[in-house]
């Protein structure tokens, strides 16, 4: 039968149909349908109403980051990734926090920021004033579309404008400066743009195109730092080495990506325990890291005069508590309760918090052993398993791939058949 990707109606299908069709495109085994039709905390009925065409769902391993203590509270802050050593490295650089105090944070108003983009205006700064004259009247239309959300204390607050020099021509640019309170506030704010939308055109004669949320979140800032001691890093040589590692990043921007991502393996992992956009959590930060016209770190060090390690970080963390995938998913609340958070600005803090430890274990590694190493330990139970191993050979194997320093999977292969017996 000729493959075909085509598929009418695909949509209306039930989930099991749907993999029934998969399944015979891709020709998967009895075993691999299997796999995907097994569900866990979220059933296929429920992840069948969060997003389209689905067929199954997937799972991450959750671990929990300990020692973590956040403007004098104690958290266990759940992570979700798969990839190895992160979880241990944030535990472990909280834990050489705590020896200074643990981490201090803080946050703006949780404010993001509406577009509309208004053109083919005749005169752009006399439709810039127009609409600066009718401010009021325009974040009065706003606030019209969600009364529950200006009732809770949030709700459009105020405005801003630009003209922009496009290659189309000039543009007028709105800005709606939106107080969404605990939700990541998408839906609001582009309610919110569509809504006002009308009246900026009658105001001006020009004609609205994109009325859009910007990611660009930096209204909604979060902020935190901590000291860490030169003895706990492992002397004042420790401390060297990972200012120069940190001077790497911020000269060289080949360097800078990959010093941000680990910021962002942090971040990343708490929002996908808890349910939230970490598309909109990585454009955001790596936009407001370009926002000197240079592409910079997320954090900044310094040497005490003490000797120890002062390590700061101030991101846009756009995130939400309530409404979403967050409001629905049943694993992201459990996760929520685990951390004890009562608002997107806590959670948005206490992830500001594990991004800068992320950042500082890494840094650590590089200046010392290597990132390899600790990482290749943990890694060698995932190669040890890919080699077929399973239950405690998993241990056994992964044993002796560190010990030789060979974490391949042929070598792992060829222990496992001598643990075994077998031979391949």
């Amino acid at each position: 039968m000729h493959k075909t990707s085509e598929l009418p109606s695909f949509y209306k299908l039930s989930p099991e149909k749907r993999l029934k069709i998969v399944k015979e495109f891709a020709k998967l085994s009895d075993e691999e349908a299997g796999l995907l039709r097994r569900t866990g905390a979220l059933g296929l009925e429920q992840a069948n109403r969060m997003i389209e065409n689905v067929i199954g769902t997937t799972e991450l391993p959750i671990g929990i980051a300990t020692n973590f203590r956040i403007n004098g509270k104690d958290y266990l802050i759940p992570m979700a990734i798969e990839e190895p050593s992160v979880v241990a490295a944030a535990s472990n650089a909280a834990k050489m926090a705590r020896a200074r105090g643990g981490f201090r944070t803080d946050s703006t108003p949780p404010i993001m920021i509406g577009q509309i983009q208004l053109v083919d205006v005749k005169d752009p700064p006399e439709a810039k004033e127009k609409i600066i004259e009718n401010r009021e009247k325009i974040l009065a239309k706003a606030n019209e579309q969600d009364p529950v959300l200006v009732k809770l204390g949030g709700g459009a607050r105020g405005l801003e404008v630009r003209v922009l020099d496009a290659q189309t021509g000039p543009m007028v640019v709105v800005h709606l400066l939106v107080d969404v309170r605990d939700a990541m506030g998408a839906n609001v704010v582009n309610t919110m743009c569509e809504g006002a939308a009308p009246l900026i055109e009658e105001l001006t004669g020009g004609r609205v195109c994109l009325r859009i949320v910007s990611n660009l979140a930096d209204r909604r800032l979060a902020r935190a730092e901590a000291v860490f001691a030169k003895e706990a890093l492992g002397g004042e040589e420790v401390v060297d080495g990972i200012l120069q590692a940190y001077a790497f990043a911020a000269a060289d921007p080949y360097r800078c990506a990959t010093h941000n991502k680990g910021v962002m393996n942090g971040i990343d992992a708490v929002a996908l325990a808890t349910a939230n956009d970490t598309r909109a959590l990585e454009s955001g930060a790596h936009a407001y890291a370009t926002r000197t016209n240079r592409y910079r770190p997320l954090t900044t060090w310094q040497k005490t005069r003490g000797g120890d390690l002062l390590g700061k970080i101030e991101l846009p963390i756009a995130v939400g508590t309530i409404g979403g995938a967050t409001a629905v998913h049943p694993v992201a609340k459990i996760c929520r309760k685990i951390l004890g958070v009562q608002s997107a600005r806590e959670l948005g803090e206490v992830m500001a918090a594990v991004g800068l430890a992320q950042n500082l274990a890494a840094l650590r590694a590089l200046a010392t052993a290597g990132i390899q190493a600790g990482h290749m330990k943990l890694h060698a139970r995932n190669i040890a398993a890919m080699a077929g191993a399973k239950g405690e050979l998993v241990d056994r194997v992964a044993a002796r791939l560190i010990e030789e320093r060979k974490i391949r999977v042929d070598r792992a292969k060829e222990i496992l058949g001598e643990l075994t017996g077998e031979k391949e």
